[in-house]
């Protein structure tokens, strides 16, 4: 089925597509334009540079127009980015977003000068904005999305120890002032001068422009200093903690799998299927039903919220365990070895009238359990059970 050609440029200009060479290609580029911008950008504050302006001009004129016409491809194609919102909506949205105010601000301080001359050095100071533009590029990444978890995992300790760092800053600055003003009143001028003299002090920083001079400045220098390596240490310890967190969640989640043997189904989406383009934070899924992963080719993909739906993806489904209002529950059992059921029919288990062996799977045949069934080591059974999990005896398997 052909791709209508705004759907196939808002394909080309978004970012993580590593299936579709065009839009590979894509990123490369723009990520060099960026790249480039920047060097001239910081190239023409060396007075090497001078002899090379007409060029850096040129060079820059042409990546700033790169911009906006990208800019504009977005705005063009931001129904397919929002699609349950109208044209007028998702242009709206888009325009408002983090990114786009960065693609924005990206190009637009170099054509403002242009319209108002008297603000071009303010104009030339939002060109460092171009560097956020690379966060668009970094999110699609692992590494930059564990960064993001972890900061937003422990937002609360760590706006908690930012609070305790200001109000140390606060009280130290003010300390420091009622301290040193008489003595030295040109450094003290004011609260400000005592709060720049905590910041440089609490950080560990000491800049050395303003310091006490009498013995109770100095004594409580030398407090406020101490009181600073351990506060700042905080929040750093926070997110070290949050790191150690993640990375020893992603490793227990994988072990854990490794361990389970959970029951998947898939679905391969084809050509006019109802998916097609969706993302998958809208696909129509019941409530138990969870999207494990995405399979694209030989690719696997992790069906983050925004990821779309494409012809040809298989999607491969898991299910929460049945668990109803009655306590009803199914589990699976793997039998191994030394399980205390193999080699004994299912009418000798001693189990709970309540338990029901529904289904046996032996190899790559299932059986319907009878009373002369026996079990053999690594038959997987299916247990129908009323009584609650936490009432059931614990059966080393």
């Amino acid at each position: 089925m052909k791709v209508p050609a705004k759907r196939r440029v808002f394909e080309i200009i978004q970012i993580g597509r590593d299936h579709d060479i065009a839009s590979i290609v894509f990123d490369f580029f723009i990520a060099f334009i960026i790249f480039l911008n920047l060097f001239i950008t910081l190239f023409e504050t060396f007075e090497q540079s001078r002899p090379y302006l007409p060029l850096l001009r040129s060079l820059e004129l042409i990546t700033s127009c790169i911009f906006a016409v990208e800019y504009m491809l977005r705005i063009w194609t931001a129904e397919y980015l929002y699609p349950r919102k109208s044209r007028r909506q998702a242009r709206i949205s888009f325009m408002f977003s983090f990114f786009g105010i960065i693609d924005l601000l990206s190009f637009l301080p170099y054509f403002l000068p242009v319209i108002f001359p008297m603000g071009i050095v303010t104009f030339r100071m939002f060109r460092v904005v171009r560097i956020f533009r690379l966060f668009r590029i970094n999110m699609y990444y692992d590494a930059f999305n564990v960064i993001t978890d972890v900061l937003h995992e422990k937002k609360d300790q760590i706006f908690s120890s930012v609070c305790i760092l200001l109000i140390l800053i606060v009280a130290s600055s003010l300390f420091m002032y009622s301290l040193e003003h008489d003595v030295q009143p040109d450094k003290f001028q004011n609260a400000f001068s005592g709060i720049w003299w905590a910041v440089s002090t609490l950080l560990t920083v000491g800049y050395g422009d303003i310091y006490p001079v009498t013995n109770a400045g100095q004594l409580v220098g030398i407090v406020i200093a101490f009181l600073g390596v351990g506060t700042v240490a905080i929040p750093t310890g926070i997110i070290s903690a949050g790191f150690v967190e993640q990375y020893t969640k992603l490793k227990s989640m994988a072990d854990y799998s490794e361990e389970t043997n959970i029951r998947f189904i898939s679905l391969a989406v084809g050509e006019h299927h109802p998916w097609e383009h969706m993302r998958v934070s809208d696909l129509p899924l019941p409530p138990e039903m969870i999207l494990a992963v995405i399979r694209r080719g030989k690719r696997t993909i992790v069906p983050k919220g925004n990821v779309e739906i494409e012809i040809g993806d298989r999607l491969i489904f898991g299910a929460k365990g049945y668990q109803d209002d009655v306590g009803i529950t199914l589990k699976e059992l793997q039998l191994w070895d030394r399980h205390p059921w193999v080699g004994t029919a299912i009418r000798d288990l001693n189990i709970s009238r309540k338990t029901l062996i529904v289904i046996v799977q032996r190899g790559e045949k299932i059986l319907i359990p009878s009373g002369s069934l026996v079990l053999r080591a690594e038959d997987k059974v299916i247990l129908y059970t009323k009584r609650d999990v936490r009432d059931s005896v614990e059966i080393e398997v």
